[in-house]
């Protein structure tokens, strides 16, 4: 994937990741921890020699490391 498709499409996986796991935060932090979620979904997949060659492969894994790093997010972030 070019570095334009990947950005694209990271924020669209980022907002989706806000969806699902309820993030209060705004569009631009989701986009943005999106961004970073795609990078940690792609190095977690090629540990663990997943690799996918389509489209909506490549945005499953990109959601799921999204997921993971919002859901990481929260644990440093949350308010006592």
């Amino acid at each position: 994937m070019g570095w334009l498709t990947s950005i694209i499409i990271g924020a669209i996986v980022g907002w989706l990741a806000g969806k699902i796991m309820n993030s209060e935060g705004g569009l631009l932090k989701n986009i943005l921890l999106g961004w970073v979620g795609s990078i940690v979904g792609n190095f977690v997949a090629n540990l663990l020699s997943i690799s996918s060659n389509s489209l909506a492969g490549n945005i499953v894994l990109q959601l799921a490391g999204a997921c993971l790093v919002l859901f990481i997010f929260r644990l440093f972030t949350k308010k006592s």
